[in-house]
């Protein structure tokens, strides 16, 4: 789970209205579950409304503009820029919320277990399940023309953070950063294969091979 120049710790809260995600595995199901719901027009807080149009216009494959955008909402041509000066911009608004989520994602299924004490290849397998339900999204938040945005980075620093947390927990005489960037790049590589085709987008035994790739690493 990247870290370093494009990840950064220092915490950032976020106003922006939460999207359901709902993660099963191992009998197992966490949801995060949205405090309000999505904005369709300006009720008093257009950037997370902006932002959650954006979304839904990106993962429906529909043409991408701040025009398009405000259209989707319902208000003027001009209302986008009162937040954003251009299209990459609100892209980078839609990258750090989609961290948010993986976060919100994690966080649940953690909460779901005695202790907090989930093993990284739980949390590999809730990332992954993150990037098959929001494949567009996914593709947004790692997108190298995004890498220096300050506020993407600190929400991905979170999700890193978070894993550390966890990590460590697990196994306290490890080096939890070490596993936790293993495990993070790991958990990448195969969400990108699985999705791209490589590993097979249909296979019903994926989160098995998963499973069986962890455990081979671990040795």
């Amino acid at each position: 789970m990247p870290s370093g120049r494009r990840c950064r710790r220092p915490p950032r809260p976020t106003g922006l209205v939460k999207l359901t995600v709902s993660t099963t595995y191992g009998g197992t199901t966490a949801v995060s579950t949205p405090t309000t719901e999505k904005p369709r027009h300006h009720h008093g807080n257009l950037r997370a409304a902006l932002v959650a149009a954006g979304i839904e216009m990106l993962e429906e494959g529909e043409p991408f503009s701040l025009r398009a955008v405000a259209r989707r909402v319902g208000v003027s041509q001009a209302a986008p820029y009162r937040h954003f000066g251009s299209k990459q911009d609100i892209e980078a608004a839609m990258a750090e919320h989609g961290f948010r989520e993986l976060q919100a994602a994690l966080r649940a299924v953690i909460d779901a277990t005695e202790a907090g004490q989930v093993p990284l290849v739980d949390l590999a397998l809730v990332y992954i399940h993150f990037a098959e339900d929001h494949p567009a999204l996914y593709a947004l938040m790692f997108g190298s023309e995004l890498a220096d945005d300050e506020a993407r980075r600190e929400a991905c620093a979170q999700v890193f953070a978070l894993i550390e947390e966890v990590t460590a927990k697990i196994h306290p005489d490890r080096d939890a950063h070490g596993m936790a960037t293993a495990g993070w790049a790991l958990a990448h590589g195969m969400a990108t294969l699985h999705l791209e085709g490589t590993l097979g987008r249909n296979d019903d035994d994926f989160d098995d091979r998963v499973r069986a790739a962890f455990a081979a690493v671990a040795g």
